[in-house]
């Protein structure tokens, strides 16, 4: 299997260095959504001291032509510490920096999609909306074959994969079990993690997380995941649908709950919640991946436990409905919902930012309303 030349470099030699002093100075790591909407980028600088906050980071810039973001006659671009993390790669007290990012004239660059999310959050926080979202990925090699899979066919088909155990059912556990550890040790709220129905194909959860620290939590849970991979020399793919044909694709499920959603009685608002996304199906579609719906459209087939991008349907433990109503949830009569249509490669502020506007400001049509 193809691994890149870089995993091969001696990690004993590059760890005499790393355990040089660094006396009162730290490393600030300043990451940020590229121009794809998808990918990430980052680069480093040094601080005289440890930020207690996020006040304490200066903002900073960047040459935007060569993210996909500006052009090269005008390309300074802004980024904006919004969320920082501990840095399990250089350890204390060096930090990770998730950053907004601005434009030459100050306002978000278009696939910034942090700033419109947070007005939407504040706006109903009143409510406590908590959010848990159950990431799904595909480790390949650098080739783009599927890591563990035969280099000239394919592995037996799906179904001693999910949850497995055993070299033949699992693949790449040491890059999950790193990336777990390492999220603890960031203050990522990561809370779980299985092998998925594919084999080279898993998952982690990261919630409850309220309003806004959704969508931060989890682009810090995917930047630490491409760095472990980075370390091992493999490719941590979002794609919807990464092989084509008998195979499940990979999806971002989010739950979702309100305080009157959790309290008793609460699945009234549960249900009520998931009549006003039947009423505003293909505005959902359209956020729930960045490419407005194109690439969930391979993965939403009405089949391998999806449903049918062109239909809404809900119901209680089918993992073929668009909304799933978890069984304890129905017997219980409060919690929350799951919402299964984000693909892998959602942006969690859109998916978050567009659940708000429907189920809470109770906004119609297939436009998001504008807010002054």
């Amino acid at each position: 299997m193809a691994t890149s030349a870089s995993a091969k470099l001696s990690k004993a030699v590059k760890q005499q260095y790393l355990e040089l002093p660094q006396g009162d100075k730290v490393q600030a790591m300043y990451i940020w959504i590229d121009g794809t909407g998808e990918g990430l980028r980052c680069k480093t600088r040094t601080l005289d001291s440890e930020p207690k906050s996020i006040e304490d980071l200066p903002e900073w810039n960047f040459d935007g032509s060569s993210t996909y973001q500006s052009e090269g006659s005008n390309s300074d671009m802004y980024l904006m510490p919004a969320a920082m993390f501990r840095d399990p790669f250089r350890k204390d007290p060096n930090k990770l920096v998730l950053c907004d990012v601005l434009k030459y004239n100050r306002k978000p660059a278009e696939t910034n999609l942090r700033q419109s999310c947070n007005k939407i959050m504040e706006m109903v926080n009143s409510q406590i909306p908590w959010f848990g979202m159950e990431q799904e990925y595909t480790i390949l090699g650098t080739d783009g074959h599927p890591f563990g899979w035969p280099s000239n066919g394919f592995p037996g088909p799906q179904g001693p994969y999910y949850c497995g155990v055993g070299a033949d059912k699992a693949y790449g556990r040491d890059i999950v079990e790193a990336h777990y550890r390492a999220c603890l040790y960031a203050g990522v709220m990561i809370c779980g993690t299985n092998a998925e129905v594919m084999p080279a194909q898993w998952e982690f959860q990261v919630g409850p997380c309220e309003g806004i620290s959704m969508g931060d939590h989890l682009w810090a849970a995917r930047f630490i995941l491409h760095r472990v991979c980075e370390d091992f020399g493999v490719v941590a793919s979002f794609d919807p649908k990464p092989i084509s044909g008998n195979w499940n694709g990979a999806g971002c499920h989010t739950n979702f709950s309100t305080k009157e959603m959790r309290d008793e009685g609460g699945l009234r608002y549960i249900e009520e919640s998931i009549e006003k996304l039947g009423r505003r199906h293909h505005y959902h579609i359209r956020a729930y991946d960045p490419k407005g719906g194109a690439d969930n459209a391979r993965r939403l087939t009405g089949y391998h436990e999806t449903s049918n991008i062109h239909e809404f349907s809900a119901g209680v433990a089918n993992r073929g409905a668009s909304i799933r109503i978890p069984r304890t949830v129905g017997q219980e009569k409060k919690g929350y919902f799951e919402d299964r249509r984000p693909s892998a490669n959602c942006d969690p502020y859109a998916v978050t930012e567009a659940l708000i506007r429907t189920c809470l400001l109770s906004e119609e049509g297939d436009e998001p309303t504008e807010y002054k």
